[in-house]
């Protein structure tokens, strides 16, 4: 008879914790997975995807402009935004039946809940107490509230994406890349957007010639962007919600999104007792194999102090299974982890940037640098430009950072991430023959450093 209900049981149903459980049970595991909300997660149903879904949406708007200029004559247009709404329920709900059919198929057995740990072994879901040999703790993140006066007028980005209508006047609280997007959809679907940016500009942490190009190219696009600037209290009047702001500035909206962190959802786990370390955010300290400080769980994912990216908690939870059930030691390496912001015009970006580059001291560097306006944009008028940008280390000649702001970011990124990810070097950048005429021939293109 088996010691345990079951070799591994999951809290948490997204990307990480269904890809561990999944690979799991094809390895013939006994899994078991718990969620208390929906199958998916943050990505499939709070964020990745119905975010993208409405990118694309109030992009469009943008098509139909340019189109006058390549010919096309186009009557009168509007969005529907109830009805694209409409649209992306469904897909993530056809998304959230492909996750549960693939658990399914992997034998996994799920229970609807939350899962609390009771001891090393033990978890309890909804007054239910199961055993497992191991314990994997994926329950990811959730948005953060700051303590302003009038806060629970506000909404989160999980609110966000399920407004039945679009505001006619709406604040973005925050520079981070949540912040930009919903500003870039909101402003493109037709609302008027103030962007409110407590730093010096938008996307700290980015490359600063990513964070002042896209800002410009927001501004361009309409968006009303201040920075050095925070918001002081929320009120509710008869015109919608009046924003305290510096210097006894007003704004009036209509809706208000504050997009200004977010914090692992770890509280009422059970951490406390059986003494799983967590930092002062609330991330689960793990080690290179996702272990905790106590043996016998692990953890994958937002919830943990490693980058919080969807590839990256699906890449960590099918390693910790490849470690502990296939007996295949898989570390993995989390440098040069290529990421993207789907503002408009997206970012894209692989490696460090300009700053990190001289506070780590590797040593002296060129840094090469286009800025443009794509072919695309040639025959409409559009006054937009893209920016790329490459870090090369002067002594190797390795290509340290490469970084872009400009349609297909995301897409044009992913394949260099794995140029760098291989270590080349700026000579076999330049040994590249150029894909013409396209945007991201220029960066085999660029033979001569910045001052």
């Amino acid at each position: 008879m088996a010691k345990y209900d079951f070799d591994l049981f999951t809290i948490g149903a997204g990307s990480g914790g269904v890809a561990a459980s999944r690979r799991a049970g094809a390895y013939g595991a006994r899994v078991a997975i718990c969620e208390e909300r929906r199958i998916g997660g943050t990505c499939v149903l709070r964020g990745c995807v119905p975010k993208k879904l409405l990118v694309y949406a109030s992009h469009i708007r943008n098509e139909l402009a340019d189109a006058a200029g390549y010919g096309w004559n186009i009557g009168e247009t509007s969005l529907d935004w109830p009805r694209m709404i409409a649209a992306k329920d469904a897909e993530l709900d056809r998304l959230e039946g492909i996750y549960k059919r693939m658990l399914g198929n992997s034998g996994v057995t799920v229970y609807e809940g939350r899962g609390v740990i009771v001891d090393a072994h033990t978890v309890e879901v909804e007054g239910r107490t199961f055993t497992a040999e191991r314990i994997l703790i994926a329950t990811g993140g959730w948005p953060t509230l700051p303590e302003v006066p009038g806060i629970q007028h506000a909404i989160t980005s999980n609110e966000a994406l399920d407004l039945a209508e679009i505001p006619e006047r709406v604040a973005v609280v925050g520079g981070g890349y949540i912040g930009v997007e919903f500003a870039g959809i909101w402003n493109n679907a037709g609302a008027k957007v103030t962007q409110l940016v407590r730093g010096e500009t938008i996307l700290r942490g980015f490359d600063l010639d990513v964070r002042e190009t896209l800002a410009e190219e927001m501004r361009k696009e309409g968006v009303d962007l201040r920075c050095q600037t925070r918001v002081h209290a929320i009120e509710k009047t008869a015109e919608g919600l009046d924003l305290r702001l510096d210097r006894g500035e007003h704004i009036q909206v209509d809706q208000v999104l504050y997009a200004t962190g977010r914090h692992p959802h770890s509280k009422n786990l059970g951490l406390e007792r059986v003494g799983v370390q967590t930092d002062p955010h609330g991330a689960i300290i793990v080690d290179e194999w996702s272990k905790t400080n106590v043996p016998g769980i692990w953890a994958v994912g937002d919830v943990t102090t490693r980058i919080a990216l969807t590839p990256v908690a699906i890449a960590d939870g099918r390693a910790f299974v490849e470690t502990e059930f296939k007996d295949n030691p898989t570390p993995v390496d989390h440098g040069a982890v290529p990421s993207a912001v789907f503002s408009q015009p997206p970012v894209g970006t692989v490696g460090i940037t300009e700053a990190e580059a001289g506070a780590l001291g590797t040593g002296p560097i060129d840094v090469y640098r286009a800025k443009f306006r794509p072919m695309k944009f040639v025959l409409p008028g559009r006054d937009s430009k893209t920016m790329m940008k490459l870090i090369v280390d002067r002594e190797t000649d390795k290509v340290l950072g490469l970084h872009m702001v400009g349609p297909d970011a995301a897409e044009i990124v992913q394949g260099f991430a794995v140029a760098i990810k291989a270590g080349a070097t700026k000579k076999q950048f330049d040994a590249t023959v150029g894909i013409h005429p396209s945007s991201a021939e220029e960066f085999v293109t660029m033979t001569t450093p910045v001052e």
